[in-house]
């Protein structure tokens, strides 16, 4: 296959995701030896939707190899506004719940961001809390989104740049695409941000040194739309005859990328393995 002589081209977020979860082990065994704490994380998941379950299975797995406690609080499809909130208020205030989980997206009935707004920021393992997101915006990143936060540490693990580049973002989502701006930002890199109603996409995708893509777009993004030698992370992910596609069509992007993500093990192991390190850095600031 061609994408074999383009290896060291690959970024490995399996790999990578492993280093971050052996360092949050280390961290929670110190913890426990020196204050006698164990992290504890509470997913909610509302319903039983298949995509969503999976995911409360993924990261209960991870917190078991870490050595976090996980819990989940499995609520009926049909639970009221009230109930979810009443349940949330409760794990706010156990002692042993460090970080608190809200599995999106919820029943139609429900309202996510009130929901979302009522986690104590202090517990916000996701990083979506307006007090994290705002607390980012001036450039103190504490608990913030984990899909961004995980492209910035796959950056830093290899030797990436970023002061003075170009950094084009694909996606204008609260989870990804905004925090991945400021995030960058920060950081001193010039930004783009596109969505679906950007003229000229190609345009600004082709000047990026560093892109960043998450739309759900299969393949939106073809080899004439990236230069060469550009360091491209997708985070995107759509499915099609039980195949799973990224936002960039990796065969042919990767043949012009300096370093690239697969999907999956790209983005996706990095995003849970920060998660686990949230709830460990929740953990000692409790």
């Amino acid at each position: 296959m061609a994408e074999e002589n383009y290896d060291s081209r690959r970024i490995d977020g399996r790999a990578l995701a492993k280093k971050v979860e052996a360092e949050v082990k280390q961290g929670i065994d110190k913890l426990r030896e020196d204050k006698g704490v164990t992290p504890g994380l509470a997913t909610i998941l509302v319903g039983d939707d298949p995509a969503s379950k999976m995911y409360v299975r993924m990261k209960h797995k991870a917190c078991e190899r870490v050595g976090i406690h996980a819990e989940d609080q499995n609520l009926s499809e049909s639970i009221s506004q009230e109930e979810l909130m009443e349940t949330i208020a409760k794990l706010n205030g156990r002692d042993d719940i460090h970080g608190i989980l809200l599995q999106l997206p919820l029943p139609k009935h429900l309202d996510d961001k009130a929901a979302m707004l009522s986690i104590d920021p202090a517990k916000d393992a996701d990083g979506f809390h307006p007090y994290n997101m705002g607390k980012l915006l001036i450039g103190e990143e504490g608990l913030v989104p984990c899909t961004p936060k995980g492209v910035i540490r796959a950056l830093e693990e290899y030797n990436v740049e970023i002061q003075g580049k170009h950094a084009v973002i694909v996606g204008h989502s609260n989870v990804v695409g905004k925090p991945m701006a400021a995030m960058l930002l920060n950081r001193n890199a010039t930004i783009s941000v596109c969505h679906v109603f950007t003229d000229d996409l190609k345009k600004f995708t082709l000047d990026a040194d560093i892109l960043v893509v998450g739309t759900g777009v299969k393949h939106l993004i073809k080899a004439d739309m990236v230069k060469e030698g550009a360091v491209i992370f997708d985070a995107g992910i759509s499915e099609e005859d039980g195949k799973v596609y990224g936002d960039v069509d990796f065969d042919n992007v990767i043949k012009k990328a300096s370093l690239i993500t697969p999907v999956p093990g790209g983005v996706g192991p990095m995003t849970i393995a920060i998660l686990m390190e949230h709830v460990l850095t929740a953990a000692m600031n409790a």
